[in-house]
């Protein structure tokens, strides 16, 4: 009886050929030759895998704008004032953060920063989605206002106007661009009207329209958490008023002014407070908005370099 030639060779190379195309798929997915279960890549990382130092990133520049009363110290004190004072932190890839004081005559400053970069552990989540999360947890807290319409309660099309009664019951409201609803305290804008970051309607009805929050009676129209555009992948300012006796001291006002905002794998918090030593007033709403804004803004520059 003929025997058939048997090849060893020829029979390995067939096997590993077969395996291989079992064991993987063409997206890239590899196949548990057990279970027959697909196993996907792990997400991808976020951008960053470091922090910068905290209180080198804020440039002096901007020091000189948001603490004027170093300009009056002696240079080494206004340097050991710009220096300011970094946080206590047991890992700088994961979070960081700096202070500064600034002490005048009329009042005192208080600026603090801080960087957090993500990580996820989930391999099915990645490091973005991770902070997506936590930012959007961050800007539930701040209790946003709900942006208004622009377009204004349109009349029904039939019937006669409704004639005014004795008391006055059937007559529309009339909006107002400042003071409050009654026994609401909070202030009614006309449709339509924009509103600056001091809480006042802008004139000629240009720029973004924006709501305000509910007013704790300090300063009608100036507390206006809301978002902000064009600041990283997503930003949002939270203001923060209380008169003397409110937490601000005896005869102090004082008002908190925090800007938050998220650039892939990590989240930026300024924080920037004045305090009136003397006086009851509550500072500027306006002056410190833009001025922590405008820190944000150089902040965005340096991750984006």
């Amino acid at each position: 009886m003929q025997r058939k030639a048997y090849v060893p060779g020829l029979a390995l190379l067939v096997a590993l050929a077969s395996g291989c195309s079992a064991a993987s798929g063409s997206d890239g997915s590899s196949t548990d030759s057990k279970g027959g279960v697909t196993k996907s890549a792990p997400a991808p990382p976020g951008k960053y895998r470091t922090l910068p130092e905290p209180c080198h990133a804020v440039a002096r520049s901007t020091l000189k704008d948001m603490l004027p009363g170093a300009a009056s110290l002696a240079d080494a004190d206004a340097a050991k004032e710009y220096a300011g004072s970094a946080d206590l932190t047991y890992d700088t890839d994961r979070r960081v953060g700096c202070r500064w004081k600034d002490e005048t005559a009329d009042g005192v400053r208080r600026l603090t920063v801080d960087f957090e970069r993500v990580v996820s552990y989930d391999p099915t989540v990645s490091d973005d989605d991770q902070t997506q999360q936590l930012y959007a947890k961050k800007e539930a807290a701040a209790n946003l206002p709900a942006p208004r319409s622009s377009a204004p309660a349109s009349p029904s099309p039939s019937g006669p106007p409704a004639s005014p009664s004795a008391s006055g019951s059937s007559a529309p409201p009339t909006a107002k661009a400042s003071g409050g609803s009654a026994g609401s305290g909070a202030p009614v804008l006309a449709p339509g009207r924009p509103v600056s970051p001091s809480g006042t309607p802008s004139p000629g009805g240009t720029g973004p329209t924006t709501s305000p929050s509910p007013s704790d009676g300090a300063d009608p129209g100036g507390l206006q958490p809301r978002r902000l555009s064009g600041l990283g992948d997503a930003a949002f300012i939270n203001d923060v008023a209380s008169q003397a006796g409110t937490g601000g001291g005896a005869g102090a006002g004082q008002r908190t002014v925090t800007v938050v905002f998220r650039t892939s794998n990590v989240i930026v918090t300024i924080e920037y407070a004045a305090q009136a030593m003397a006086s009851a007033a509550v500072p500027d709403s306006k002056e410190l908005q833009e001025q922590a804004q405008a820190m944000a803004g150089r902040l965005v520059e340096q991750f984006n370099e």
